[in-house]
């Protein structure tokens, strides 16, 4: 099988730091799906804009490995902490044996009048900017939608996101850069929590790079400060 990308992702993550490590996690999280030049053909997606979700297989391109590295048959889930192992194939880990992504992202809205059209217009998505797109496929949900399925591990495991404080002279220049609605995808990507399962360490500043700023944050247990901010 020869896999080509048939688009790329424009998100606001410029790094996969920060993240939401699903997608539908955040809903007004803006992204686009360009198509390359090959593929840039409108009759292409013709009959998509009947419906509102679809499913993107995609490369995790930042977390490429040694092609003669052996493959890791376990992984550390952030849901179970970092500190307990599964099999790969029972996580959503983005170090796999081929490292295929899978999301499901809502249509906003498709492009046809624009210079690189047709342009998909998507929320939810757990892409990074540039992320190769190899196939798109329309969620169904008659066949798709399964609500009343286990869920392993994520069933047992309660999380919940955390509380985000900004203080009002940050939180005045934040909007002044990203607009109001910009301002409330931020408060839920870092809702999330997007430091890596391990750490926990209260006074260690992070930086998240979001919209070309790098957004500096504390976290500790239950909620999360922002710090301030600088240009990229």
């Amino acid at each position: 099988m020869n896999l080509e990308p048939i688009a790329h992702f424009k998100s606001p993550f410029a790094s996969k730091f920060g993240i939401p490590r699903q997608s539908g996690l955040v809903p007004g999280l803006r992204g686009e799906i360009r198509f390359t030049d090959k593929y840039r053909r409108p009759e292409a997606v013709r009959g998509l804009e009947g419906f509102d979700y679809i499913w993107l297989i995609w490369e995790f391109s930042a977390n490429r490995r040694d092609p003669d590295a052996a493959w890791q048959p376990t992984v550390r889930p952030p849901r179970l902490g970092g500190n307990a192992r599964l099999g790969v194939f029972a996580t959503r880990s983005p170090f796999r044996p081929n490292p295929l992504g899978l999301s499901c992202v809502r249509i906003e809205r498709i492009d046809f009048d624009c210079a690189e059209a047709p342009v998909i217009h998507v929320l939810g998505a757990d892409l990074m900017d540039g992320t190769p797109i190899y196939d798109i496929k329309p969620y169904i949900p008659y066949s798709d939608a399964h609500p009343e399925a286990a869920g392993g591990f994520t069933d047992s495991e309660d999380w919940k996101p955390l509380k985000v404080r900004i203080p009002d002279t940050v939180r005045a220049d934040l909007e002044l850069r990203l607009g109001p609605e910009g301002l409330e995808t931020l408060v839920g990507v870092l809702a999330q929590d997007p430091r890596p399962r391990y750490q926990d360490d209260p006074e260690r500043v992070y930086g998240m790079p979001f919209c070309g700023l790098d957004i500096r944050f504390k976290a500790e247990v239950g909620s999360l400060t922002v710090t301030g901010f600088d240009l990229l």
